[in-house]
């Protein structure tokens, strides 16, 4: 296959906005759950645990779908994913009970897996040199996603019923899919002579073997579970020191256009520099957002700020770790970065219920010590296992 061919502007283009309306299925809950919370009359304690299993699913979803991407035709296996969402996000719509609505987020989650068989696909189409650009592109698509979907979700929820949310995002899920089988390249690769179990039996060999794995997964575990803990809080907080509802933490998720658009830098600061220095970057900004939160987070500019420090290194760490993971082994690409990922969502889900957890009975003092530990095992991880100075050729 010519990648250069194959991989065309508009083609990037395709893969970034599929990964962000699917990404965007994992955040809709977030401005919303004090909505969640009322309408089936429990506790927000309650609608937390709904919320990481929105992200425990994803990340048992990356765990075991994933590296099918090794086994079967790409092109194929991301329109069945695609199609299964769709199906969870209707029974979310639908959900009559919080019981429900658990088991569907639980599904929601499974099943919004696709764009992380998108992303080893567009880097194995990518030209070598060209890999972390092409990366970031795809990247920036996929926190579009995660940002817009919270400025959506928040808004929607503030003008009709929570439940709508879930109903346009399957219709979403529709179109997008008609517009992925006409348009999203064949996988032309002759299908590897591999088997399920072996697959699954291969995971822990391949992070056994591979150093720069561990540390990228470390990382990501660390840096999205200190994401998480913000945006699994953010609209308790509003609520309580400002009085203002999931409109406002919709919005507010908007400042993260920053990371978007730093994407494609960070992703060419990859290729030309360092991993280590743009991961040490991305631990820096994290730090700092989390300072200012506790120190300046009763000013709403403070809160402002920070986000934008926290978006950025979030971008850092996944830009970054994402080059890292994809130039280990073409032939393993889905499976380490399935390894990846399911450290990564793991990382967000712990985020999500510890934080929850400390908000009811600590606080925002409590919260702000749960991205604390985050930070410091990141801090750990960052100088023990050492990130690679130079990306080397993908083989």
């Amino acid at each position: 296959m010519n990648s250069e061919k194959e991989l065309s502007g508009k083609t990037v283009l395709l893969m970034a906005i599929a990964a962000g309306v699917i990404v965007a299925n994992l955040n809709y809950i977030q401005p919303i759950e004090g909505l969640i919370a009322a309408s089936f009359q429990v506790s927000k304690a309650t609608v937390g645990v709904v919320a990481m299993l929105t992200q425990l699913g994803y990340a048992f979803g990356l765990l075991l779908i994933v590296p099918l991407g090794d086994i079967f035709n790409r092109y194929q296996l991301i329109q069945v994913m695609l199609v299964l969402s769709i199906i969870a996000l209707l029974v979310a719509f639908w959900a009559p009970t919080v019981t429900i609505f658990g088991l569907a987020s639980l599904l929601v989650g499974i099943t919004s897996v696709a764009p992380q068989i998108i992303i080893p696909y567009a880097a194995s189409l990518a030209p070598a040199l060209h890999q972390g650009k092409v990366l970031g592109n795809v990247l920036s698509g996929l926190l579009t996603g995660i940002l817009l979907s919270r400025s959506v979700s928040g808004l929607l929820g503030s003008v009709m019923r929570w439940q709508y949310v879930y109903l346009i995002a399957a219709l979403a899920g529709v179109i997008l899919l008609v517009v992925l089988h006409q348009y999203l390249p064949r996988d032309q690769r002759a299908q590897p002579n591999l088997h399920y179990r072996h697959v699954l039996g291969s995971l822990p060999q391949l992070l056994r073997q591979q150093k720069h794995l561990q540390g990228a997964a470390i990382n990501g575990f660390c840096l999205f579970g200190v994401s998480n803990v913000l945006w699994s809080t953010l609209a308790f907080y509003l609520a309580a020191q400002y009085h203002m509802g999931s409109n406002v933490a919709g919005l507010l998720g908007l400042l993260g256009i920053t990371g978007v658009l730093f994407a494609s830098i960070i992703g060419r600061l990859v290729d030309r520099y360092s991993p280590r220095l743009t991961i040490g970057l991305g631990i820096v900004f994290s730090a700092l957002a989390f300072l200012i939160f506790a120190s300046l987070g009763h000013f709403f500019i403070g809160l402002m700020v920070g986000i934008i420090l926290l978006d950025l290194g979030t971008q850092f760490g996944q830009v970054s770790n994402q080059a890292i993971v994809q130039s280990l082994n073409r032939e393993a690409s889905s499976r380490n970065n399935s390894i990846f990922m399911f450290s990564y969502f793991l990382g967000g889900a712990l985020g999500t219920f510890f934080s929850t957890f400390a908000w009811s009975h600590f606080g925002w003092a409590g919260v702000c010590g749960v991205a604390a530990i985050f930070l410091v095992i990141a801090v750990l991880g960052h100088f023990i296992l050492r990130e690679p100075k130079q990306l080397r050729p993908v083989q």
